[in-house]
């Protein structure tokens, strides 16, 4: 009988990158059953419906536990995303601790993975005797920039929303300031020093699982790998693609959606989504539906209701019918023409059908690498974290997905919305951005084979952990 090996990991509290990292978890056992895992969860209140829901259907020699909930009036509040889940994370550390003290003496536990912002757990990696890793839900264009942050820092000398020329990162393509996440625009916010101290923690690290695939991002990591040569800094790995392979629970939303689908032309119709919790301005969202409307193309719209307080505001929890917030008449005058879903919809059965022809998506990684794996086109919208970036990628480096052009007053006009829209679902560069979306496709098919890249990389790493018999 094989030795098991006993692993721990632990992301951060919010859904998409625990998602990731629960699949990543996945891909692992099935390849390398004698790892045992126990993933581990900060969560701010109670653990969401959604996360509960993904962890029902676990394989065995998968465990979860949940941290002591941060209560939310602990946090700072009108702060960015990311300060709050790393003050989320901070906070967490004394539970963290003591759940670690029980794992080890229980199962000799040999790594710890952590997500790329949760690397404040680092300090317990020598206390445990561990090898650390980092996984990071993005690409590998991201990990080069996390890992490149703290020289851009210095050589960078005014804010990064004022700098005129293109930031130049190893193996990346050139990015204006203002493709970086909005926190990171101006020096003086505190979540931009938090997030250099992030980025500086990535040299403890023993190595880094990239959700990414070689024949995807070849520069990029060629430049990684010619960064590290030579060097006893840590190994990178491309594990991906891992997006969700799990069913996701019935629905009515689902059972609507996909009747409708099945009345619907082969690759007819643009699916429309901005992930989990990405909100529009009330005025965007108007300018987005007439658009819809002008295109004449067919749609299926996840809604959410508006939201004005902050650019790209992430939103889980809103209640209010987000239905009410369409253009007077607009439902009535589309009936034909497009479905409109509040909240939720079923993205995996949607991209996989065959009446889908497009996605407009607001370049979250996940929703990414899941339009890339069923060969569906895109348009970006992107709206805080890295999507930007990643938005950067996929029309300026692969050219798999077109990008709306925003007026002076920062919205994207119906007319814009609609030209883009038509060009992608019929126009000859829609076509082009097709062909080569299948060709990607099927190097992400032939990545997760037997002999794929990133099979070959995640054994390594197995090899790697069951080896380890503590740090010198």
């Amino acid at each position: 009988m094989a030795k098991i090996t006993y692993i721990a990991v632990v992301s951060v509290p919010m859904f998409s990158h625990q998602a990731s990292m629960v699949e990543f978890c996945k891909r692992l056992i099935s390849l390398h059953q004698h790892i045992h895992v126990t993933c581990i969860f900060p969560t701010i209140g109670t653990p969401t419906p959604a996360i509960t829901t993904l962890l029902e259907s676990l394989p065995s020699t998968i465990n979860h536990t949940f941290l002591t909930p941060v209560k939310e009036e602990d946090l700072p509040q009108g702060v960015p995303l990311f300060e709050q889940v790393q003050h989320a994370v901070t906070q967490s550390m004394p539970s963290f601790r003591n759940v670690l003290r029980s794992l080890c003496s229980t199962s000799p536990l040999s790594a710890l993975v952590v997500d790329a912002f949760a690397n404040e757990a680092f300090e317990l990696v020598r206390e445990f005797n561990l090898l650390a890793y980092i996984y990071l839900p993005s690409s590998a264009m991201g990990l080069s920039t996390l890992m490149h942050f703290p020289s851009l820092n210095d050589q960078v000398l005014c804010d990064f929303k004022d700098h005129t020329e293109a930031l130049k990162i190893p193996g990346c393509i050139p990015m204006q300031g203002h493709d970086f996440p909005s926190d990171l625009h101006e020096r003086s916010n505190l979540s931009y020093k938090i997030f250099l101290e992030c980025c500086k923690r990535f040299s403890l690290a023993d190595g880094f699982l990239v959700n990414s695939f070689s024949e995807m991002e070849q520069g990029t990591v060629k430049a990684l790998k010619e960064h590290y040569r030579g060097s006893n800094k840590a190994s990178i790995y491309l594990v991906g693609p891992i997006i969700q392979t799990g069913p996701s629970s019935e629905s009515k939303n689902m059972s609507e959606c996909v009747r409708w689908l099945e009345k619907q032309r082969p690759n007819s119709v643009l699916y429309v989504s901005f992930g989990s919790g990405g909100t529009l301005p009330q005025k965007q969202l108007d300018e987005l539906a007439l658009g819809l409307e002008l295109s004449g193309q067919k749609f299926l719209w996840v809604l959410r209701p508006p939201n004005d307080s902050t650019e790209g505001a992430y939103i889980v929890a809103a209640k209010d019918d987000p239905l009410q917030f369409l253009p007077a008449g607009f439902l009535e005058r589309t009936k034909e023409q497009g479905l409109v879903v509040p909240f939720w919809a079923p993205q995996t059965q949607i991209l996989s059908h065959t009446s889908t022809g497009g996605f407009l998506t607001h370049c979250g990684w996940n929703s990414t690498l899941e339009s890339i794996m069923l060969g569906v086109p895109m348009v970006t919208w992107p709206l805080f974290a890295e999507q930007r970036m990643n938005a950067v990628l996929l029309t300026e480096g692969l050219h798999v997905a077109l990008r709306p052009k925003f007026n002076e007053k920062g919205v994207v006009e119906r007319e814009e919305i609609a030209q883009v829209i038509k060009g992608l679902m019929l126009g000859e560069k829609g076509n082009e951005i097709r062909q080569r979306i299948e060709m990607l496709k099927d190097a992400g098919v032939d990545a997760l084979k037997e002999d794929g890249s990133s099979t070959r990389a995640l054994s390594q790493v197995a090899i790697r952990m069951e080896n380890f018999q503590g740090h010198a």
